[in-house]
């Protein structure tokens, strides 16, 4: 064979090669990796995101229910000694790929939120806070964002899930472990025994 045919056959074998490898990648999972790993990674950004405004809004409510003198000090040092913790951990994109801080950045929040659920419990007892436009509005603003948080948790936890079924299914599972794609964490409850414990009523009570 001469050397014109032989370039020429090289030349086809380059694109021809890409072809096949592209349509390989695109069999075993690999796009589909690309794609729920963006996913998962926009989704997460957005939980943090609410996150931080809530974070942002402490501040603010810290400073007017201060404004009350006779307000429970130590529900209030809570909530700030909470937001300092939760807010301490660094909130980063990889932190979806680690599960021990996943875990610890998920238990900083729920501390955080259940302070703060306690403080709008206990400022239903000062008639005159409630009667505070200023709190009442970081109220408002407060529940909307804990709304918002639901919200973006619950499509952060339907993406991972996404994610977690591509990579433990096969033969997509074999490209997971070729391109160390490995299964994230999600989000659960804390005290998954307490709320399993069905309540008990009792009307006899006093």
């Amino acid at each position: 064979m001469t050397a014109a045919p032989l370039s020429l056959l090289r030349r086809l074998a380059a694109p021809a090669s890409a072809a096949v490898l592209a349509l390989s990648l695109t069999g075993c999972g690999y796009n589909d990796f690309q794609r729920l790993d963006e996913q998962t990674q926009s989704a997460w950004s957005e939980v943090l995101n609410q996150y931080q405004r809530r974070s942002d809004l402490i501040p603010n409510i810290v400073a007017t229910v201060k404004g009350e003198a006779a307000f429970e000090q130590d529900t209030l040092t809570k909530v700030v000694e909470a937001r300092a913790k939760a807010t301490s951990i660094q909130a980063t994109p990889e932190l979806v790929n680690n599960p021990e801080a996943f875990n610890k950045f998920q238990q900083a929040q729920g501390e955080l939120s259940g302070a703060l659920s306690r403080l709008l419990v206990v400022s239903e007892n000062y008639p005159s806070l409630k009667a505070n436009q200023g709190f009442q509005d970081l109220r408002v603003q407060l529940e909307g964002t804990e709304n918002r948080i639901t919200v973006a948790r619950n499509r952060y936890i339907k993406s991972v899930q996404d994610y977690n079924v591509l990579a433990r299914s096969f033969p997509s599972n074999l490209t997971a472990m070729v391109f160390s794609y490995h299964v994230k964490p999600n989000f659960t409850v804390q005290n998954e025994a307490q709320i399993s414990t069905p309540p008990t009523v009792d009307f006899n009570k006093k």
